[in-house]
């Protein structure tokens, strides 16, 4: 019963924006951060050998049965919430193409596929646009010297090292021909 209150009590403390199609990466983080903290992230694996068929033609004891029950049991009701808390950051729209599948395991791989695809496609564009950006006599150069050190944050978030020097000269050879 005190377990059951203590998950009550995270679940009123940590609430996520939803999840809108935006920023995957940054809402999976953070739901497996829920989900770990609850104790279900483990719902998301495949199911262990020791809750699935038998398969070496020996009985069980009466002890392993029972044990094999609870276990699967709880693993069944962490399933259901993990499944739960998925859908519940979704907003209305992904809430609806997602809540017909039956488990929080496939919700999880269906946003992955989707969504990490997507993300990684946005990548690409952004290191296309730091490559193609072009600075032009309309705008303050600082401005555009911003744009440019946003652009490399962003890519710098991808884990994507751009050494100084060629930033250095990408901005050399960034100014307008004014």
């Amino acid at each position: 019963m005190e377990t059951e209150s203590i998950k009550v009590v995270n679940q009123d403390m940590v609430k996520l924006d939803r999840f809108d199609g935006n920023n995957y990466t940054s809402w999976k983080n953070k739901m497996l951060f829920l989900l770990t903290a609850l104790k279900i992230s483990y719902s998301l694996e495949p199911i262990p050998e020791e809750l699935a068929a038998n398969d070496d033609c020996t009985q069980p004891s009466a002890w392993e049965i029972e044990h094999i029950k609870i276990k699967s049991k709880k693993r069944e009701e962490d399933e259901l919430l993990c499944r739960g808390h998925i859908l519940n950051t979704l907003s209305d729209r992904l809430y609806d193409l997602f809540t017909g599948m039956q488990t929080a395991k496939e919700i999880w791989y269906a946003l992955e596929f989707k969504y990490k695809t997507e993300e990684q496609g946005t990548n690409k564009h952004l290191i296309a646009k730091y490559f193609d950006f072009k600075m032009i006599d309309t705008k303050p150069l600082l401005e555009q010297v911003h744009e440019l050190q946003v652009l490399v944050n962003k890519i710098w978030a991808l884990k994507i090292d751009i050494p100084e020097t060629f930033q250095v000269g990408t901005i050399i050879a960034k100014p307008p021909p004014s």
